[in-house]
């Protein structure tokens, strides 16, 4: 071989390629079943009873929501106006009375009358 020889060479290529292919059919269906059962649960139910009492009465200060046994009590307070009529003594007037004697002269005319009887 000599020098100036041209060698050629095979350069291999891949190329890959996806196709879709059908293989089969699937149908797919959806059945309902029904049975029936029986539960048993306990349901609880609470009752509320109120009950207004009248009480009527003064407090100094507002009172407090309480319980007493199975009894929530709450309180209901009003603010009323009180008007309060009551007698304010402002002042004494004092009289005194003093009796004073004194010696009056002063000149009066008197008139009498006399009865003269006479005898005949």
């Amino acid at each position: 071989m000599s020098s100036d020889e041209i060698l050629p060479l095979v350069d291999e290529q891949l190329s890959v390629r996806k196709r879709r292919v059908e293989t089969g059919r699937v149908r797919i269906k959806t059945v309902v079943d029904e049975h029936q059962e029986w539960i048993q649960e306990a349901l609880e139910r609470e009752e509320i009873s109120v009950e207004r009492v009248e009480v009527d009465r003064v407090v100094e200060a507002r009172p407090v929501v309480r319980q007493e046994g199975d009894v929530l009590i709450i309180p209901v307070v009003e603010e009323v106006m009180v008007v309060e009529k009551r007698l304010l003594l402002k002042e004494e007037i004092h009289v005194r009375t003093q009796r004073h004697v004194e010696q009056v002269q002063e000149p009066v005319t008197l008139k009498s009358t006399r009865a003269v009887i006479e005898r005949e």
